[in-house]
């Protein structure tokens, strides 16, 4: 930490400078990942939804199936019963047998009616079911394609970026170690203000780099002095004379 505070204005904005060009390649790589994380979470999600959905669904139709054939066994539980009660007929007595026959011959007729009426509103049910089960399905095939295709895609982009990230990474880490933490801290909060994520930018043709308004000629020369450090006025970057950097790199 002494050797951060010994440093001068220049170096201090030069270290800054640093940080925020390593921190801007990381931002591009985020870019070229873009919102593809977020979009195969979500599609994740909506998948195991799908899923949740077409399991019920898949239970009610076969409940309904299931309804449907205890109705068809009834209704041959009942021809059988007539079958059974029409021969007995034949060999009625008397009128009161005929007429306990001729009664129960009835009501599994009524019975073998009620069942088919169940049929028909059962089957319209598991229809109406089925349909939806079906395009649930439809929709969970699209969706999956949708996220496999993504996977791969941003696969590609972290088998392609993960190096360099990891290089950035550990060049961002030894970049902090020589800025001062109060310094750091004010870089860090204006980073996450901008979308961009510039805190550091040159005063190009007397304009703020981030903004672009205007700075005052006196400004100017502050800045080109450097015995402070200097924010714009209008968007709170730190403002750096590009001459600086010049002379570094020479």
């Amino acid at each position: 930490m002494a050797a951060v505070k010994e440093q001068s204005i220049a170096d201090k904005l030069r270290a800054l400078h640093a940080l925020q060009q390593i921190d801007s390649k990381m931002d591009e790589i985020g870019i070229l990942k873009g919102e593809l994380p977020i979009e195969v979470s979500d599609l994740e999600d909506e998948i195991t939804g799908l899923k949740t959905r077409s399991k019920k669904l898949e239970i009610n139709v076969a409940d309904v199936e299931h309804e449907i054939n205890q109705h068809n066994a009834n209704i041959k539980e009942s021809e059988g019963l007539i079958v059974k009660y029409e021969k007995q007929l034949d060999n009625v007595k008397n009128n009161r047998e005929f007429d306990a026959l001729t009664k129960e011959i009835e009501l599994q007729k009524l019975e073998i009616q009620l069942s088919q009426k169940k049929i028909r509103e059962a089957t319209v049910t598991r229809d109406t079911k089925k349909e939806a089960l079906d395009t649930i399905l439809a929709k969970l095939g699209s969706r999956s394609k949708d996220a496999d295709n993504k996977k791969v895609e941003l696969s590609k982009i972290i088998e392609k970026t993960e190096k360099e990230e990891a290089k950035l990474l550990k060049e961002s880490d030894k970049a902090r170690k020589e800025i001062d933490e109060r310094l750091l801290t004010s870089y860090d909060k204006i980073r996450k203000t901008y979308r961009n994520g510039l805190a550091v930018v040159t005063v190009a043709r007397g304009a703020c780099g981030g903004c672009f308004n205007r700075i005052p000629p006196q400004l100017i020369i502050e800045i080109g002095v450097m015995k402070k450090i200097i924010a714009c006025e209008h968007c709170g970057r730190v403002l750096i004379d590009e001459a600086i950097l010049e002379g570094h790199e020479a």
